[in-house]
C-alpha cells in the first residue's frame, strides 16, 4: 500500500512538472520583443532649383506636425538634420517655384540617415510644384 502511494504521489509530482513546464514553454514563446519594433531616423528635407529659380513655398510634414517657409532666400533650401521615431505614420515635403527657362529644374529630396530616400524632379517654365509623401510603416 506504501508503494502505491508513493507511485501516485510521484505522478502527481510528474504532472505538475509536464504542466509548469508547458506553462512557461508557451508564456515565453509567445512573448513579443519591441525592441526594435521602432527605430529613430535622422531626417532632412532639401529643395533646389536651377539658377534663377525662385523658391516660393516649402511645406513640410512629420506625423501632424506641419511648418509653412515662405520665400526662403537663394535656389537650395534644406531643413536642419533631426530625429524621427519610425512610428510617425507620415512624411510630407512640398514646394513650388518660379522657374525662368523650359529647361529650369525644380528638384525636392527627402534624406533619412544620409541617403536619398525619395525625390521629385520638375521641369519647365513658370510656376511647378513637386511633392514627396513618404510613410516609415508599411501597410
Amino acid at each position: 500500500m506504501k508503494q502505491f502511494y508513493k507511485s501516485k504521489s510521484l505522478l502527481r509530482l510528474s504532472f505538475l512538472f509536464v504542466l509548469l513546464f508547458s506553462v512557461i514553454t508557451v508564456v515565453t514563446s509567445c512573448k513579443k520583443d519591441d525592441d526594435d519594433e521602432f527605430q529613430d531616423h535622422v531626417v532632412q528635407f532639401e529643395v533646389k532649383t536651377t539658377t534663377g529659380g525662385v523658391i516660393k513655398t516649402i511645406v513640410t510634414q512629420v506625423g501632424t506636425n506641419k511648418n509653412d517657409i515662405f520665400d526662403p532666400v537663394g535656389t537650395t533650401w534644406k531643413s536642419d538634420e533631426f530625429f524621427v521615431n519610425s512610428s510617425q505614420a507620415q512624411l510630407n515635403l512640398d514646394a513650388n517655384a518660379v522657374l525662368p527657362e523650359t529647361d529650369s529644374e525644380l528638384t525636392i529630396n527627402l534624406w533619412i540617415d544620409g541617403e536619398i530616400v525619395r525625390t521629385d524632379k520638375k521641369t519647365g517654365k513658370g510656376e511647378l510644384v513637386a511633392s514627396i509623401d513618404y510613410s516609415f510603416l508599411e501597410l
